[in-house]
């Protein structure tokens, strides 16, 4: 028998943390009776509902995708720019994306309708590496990879201010341009094209080439295919590693 968080997360509508939220707020029910208590156990026969409309454990799918460039991160757009779901064969639309990339930025995302395993790789506790391929418009030096590392204030799209922190190591550098691969730990949106241009550079060319354990190997550009069982287990054991550390 499942904790009643677990239960939630299994249908897919959330985390377990969030779970928890729900049925503090009560706003989960069993067998038509409200549930606040976070430890209940769920029973095979017994129906839960989620503000009246009954929640059931789905088949977890994990798929790893190479977004191209032109396409939003979303699954539906109020001004019609193309999305990710326009490439997505439909059968696999009902999976969510962990985190997002800009519209001209390429490269992987892993997709599941597992609300926990997104959770954890998204939430800002959580310190999980998104490895980058990025080129600049310009000669990048030490002093640049001090500042990243040391972090740089950047404005939000909800216009805050945050120190936004990279790591960087140079693959190719040049007068004219550089390659740089890039590692975040935060999930600010825009966070390297905006660390770059309070440098002075323009990025034109970002690729996202690993998430946590997860990398684009064997992928091509907009395809999109199952991960195998033995990866999930390996991605879901270095989030547990990260967990017990913390």
């Amino acid at each position: 028998m499942p904790r009643l968080n677990k239960y939630i997360a299994s249908t897919g509508a959330c985390s377990r943390r969030k779970a928890d939220e729900l049925i503090e707020a009560g706003k989960i029910a069993v067998n038509g009776k409200i549930i606040i208590e976070l430890g209940f156990y769920v029973r095979e026969k017994d129906k839960v509902t989620l503000e009246g409309k009954i929640i059931r454990p789905q088949t977890l799918e994990y798929y790893m995708f190479y977004k191209p460039a032109g396409y939003i991160t979303t699954l539906e757009d109020e001004k019609g720019r193309k999305t990710i779901y326009d490439v997505i064969p439909p059968e696999l639309k009902h999976l969510k994306p962990v985190g997002r990339l800009d519209k001209e930025s390429t490269g992987l995302l892993i997709m599941t309708n597992d609300g926990e395993l997104i959770n954890q790789l998204t939430h800002p506790s959580v310190k999980v590496p998104k490895v980058y391929m990025v080129t600049i418009n310009g000669k990048f030096t030490e002093a640049h990879a001090k500042e990243m590392l040391e972090g740089i204030e950047i404005v939000t799209d909800t216009n805050e201010k945050k120190i936004a922190y990279a790591e960087t190591m140079p693959v190719e550098i040049n007068n004219k341009s550089s390659v740089i691969q890039v590692v975040l730990y935060q999930g600010i949106n825009r966070q390297i094209r905006k660390m770059f241009a309070k440098l002075g550079f323009e990025v034109t060319v970002l690729k996202r080439i690993q998430h946590a354990i997860i990398t684009l190997e064997g992928l091509k550009k907009g395809q999109i295919k199952p991960m195998k069982p033995k990866q999930v287990k390996q991605l879901q054991g270095y989030l547990k590693k990260i967990n017990d550390v913390k």
